[in-house]
């Protein structure tokens, strides 16, 4: 049976809804839990690596801990980097710099393959989440800036969330690791965009250089053609493909609360197109901040 059949035997297609050309669909009719058969992990699994990233509304039901073993039914716990802290992060965004885009956790080596976010408090206007596919970037990047970007790495590190890539103020990180600009998905085979907030630095290249490099790509990553916007409810559940998307949550909420809560689900070392690893450089020295969700 193929995936695609699997999804159809299990998930109704009419209860799947593109919300845009290229990433993004809402998935209705299921009560997830940690109970659900193995087929319609399965085929929620099929959906995701097919759209990077759902949403399902109307999951009142989840507290803390249903939410982590629904979770887990997609692999093991993606420990914070200093390896001690819970699954859970609990964020009111409000006081953080939500307004970058990244890749949760890519300075780590194996960085997180799935997240789990679920809305606890919502505001009653905007806070939205905003996704971005890096296989389809890379796919619309012309030839010649795909073979540049297959060549090229990069140094995540923690802490490093900036706008800029060469942010000065980032001087000591506590954790960092060399990333391919490219990886190839385990999954799917596609070649996706590694870049991000973790990004200090460009192997081998000029930091000015480097930070037009890294404008040039993310340029292309957070098109609006490449991007899906979701409008919060409390209770709805999103799960993105890590490894094959950006995000963002947008500050625009005022003095409101905003608490969502997210578990993450461990992932592979990355693999660049000539078949090289990535390496982490630096090994954690002090416990992180909270997460950017």
């Amino acid at each position: 049976m193929t995936e695609t059949d699997l999804i159809d035997n299990v998930i109704p297609r009419s209860d799947v809804v593109k919300l845009t050309g290229r990433i993004g669909a809402e998935v209705r009719n299921i009560k997830l839990s940690a109970d659900l058969p193995d087929q319609m992990v399965a085929a929620i699994n099929g959906l995701l690596l097919e759209h990077k990233v759902i949403f399902f509304r109307d999951q009142g039901h989840l507290d803390d801990v249903e939410q982590e073993s629904f979770a887990l039914r997609f692999g093991r716990a993606s420990p914070y980097p200093d390896g001690t802290r819970p699954i859970f992060d609990i964020d009111s965004v409000r006081d953080l710099p939500t307004d970058i885009w990244h890749i949760d956790w890519s300075c780590m080596d194996a960085y997180p393959k799935i997240s789990v976010l679920r809305g606890v408090v919502i505001p009653p206007v905007g806070g939205d989440t905003v996704w971005s596919n890096t296989a389809a970037a890379y796919l619309e990047l012309p030839p010649p800036l795909q073979r540049l970007a297959d060549d090229l790495w990069a140094v995540h590190s923690y802490p490093g969330y900036s706008k800029k890539v060469y942010d000065e103020a980032v001087t000591r990180p506590r954790i960092e690791t060399e990333h391919p600009v490219v990886r190839v998905h385990p999954e799917t085979g596609e070649r996706t965009l590694l870049l991000g907030s973790y990004v200090v630095r460009f192997v081998g290249i000029p930091k000015y250089d480097g930070q037009r490099l890294f404008d040039l790509f993310e340029s292309h990553i957070t098109a609006p053609e490449n991007t899906v916007r979701w409008k919060w409810k409390q209770g709805d559940v999103a799960i993105w493909d890590n490894r094959a998307t950006m995000h963002c949550a947008t500050k625009d909420y005022g003095d409101e609360r905003r608490i969502v809560r997210r578990a993450t689900i461990e992932g592979e070392v990355p693999i660049s197109v000539d078949g090289r690893y990535s390496v982490a450089r630096l090994k954690f020295i002090q416990p992180p901040r909270a997460n950017i969700v």
